[in-house]
């Protein structure tokens, strides 16, 4: 947990071009044979549940559709179930999360919501020892 992460969804209702930084745990779920499920993921079948298009989720994650395509192409190889469906030729709102799709977010949140519960106790005590943070070091020149 080093370091400060920001993403996208973390623009939602404030300023949609400055993330914030966020702090907590980020958890990414490790199959064993080399496959994952991680929260970049997770972030983008959110971004396909909002915008119903992998090409609108993909510039509202500040991403490629290719990059965008790959990662969705990877979760649907991972599961025996379709996690989205695609609807060639619709303008706009051409791609839809399944069933499935909408319960791997849930289990998903599930995971990262115990996680935080069961470990909130030592992340802030480690929040609480902390150095303050110099408010130039992160400024140019």
């Amino acid at each position: 947990m080093a370091g400060t992460k920001t993403t996208t969804a973390d623009t939602e209702g404030a300023d949609a071009g400055t993330p914030r930084p966020r702090d907590g745990l980020f958890i990414r779920v490790y199959f064993g044979d080399g496959r994952h499920l991680g929260p970049g993921m997770i972030e983008l079948l959110e971004a396909i549940r909002h915008e119903r298009s992998i090409l609108s989720a993909a510039r509202r994650l500040g991403m490629s559709y290719r990059r965008a395509w790959l990662l969705v192409d990877e979760i649907g190889r991972n599961f025996r179930q379709p996690v989205v469906e695609t609807h060639p030729g619709r303008r706009g709102h051409g791609t839809d999360l399944t069933a499935f799709g909408e319960r791997l977010i849930a289990l998903y949140r599930e995971v990262e919501r115990a996680s935080a519960a069961a470990s909130r106790d030592a992340v802030d005590e480690l929040r609480a020892a902390l150095a303050p943070q110099d408010e130039e070091a992160g400024k140019d020149g």
